[in-house]
């Protein structure tokens, strides 16, 4: 699911969508680190829905605690300029950890 809708007041876009976390592992610390790096490289303001919690995507705790194990599902939303990047950065890192062998 992909929403994307502009605030009222001051053009703000914001994007989210539906993910499910596919490497095996889980996003546990490493790739949960790369996850939070990458996040960090957007202006805008990231964040995983899970189970009606809100963590924050640039706070390697937090995203930690959100506990994505494999299957796990929760929505990436993002609000800024960039969101739409960001959300495309960060769906295709999820992608990219799927396909890597763990150390």
């Amino acid at each position: 699911m992909i929403l994307r809708r502009s605030h009222p007041n001051d053009k703000l876009i914001v994007v989210s969508r539906q993910i499910t976390v596919q490497n095996e592992l889980g996003l546990h610390a490493r790739p949960a680190a790369e996850f939070v790096r990458v996040a960090n490289g957007f202006r805008a303001e990231i964040t995983l829905i899970k189970d009606q919690q809100r963590f924050s995507a640039t706070s390697l705790i937090d995203v930690l605690r959100a506990n994505l194990d494999c299957g796990a599902s929760a929505m990436l939303e993002a609000r800024g300029a960039d969101a739409e990047a960001a959300i495309t950065r960060l769906e295709k890192l999820l992608v990219e950890f799927r396909n890597r062998k763990e150390d």
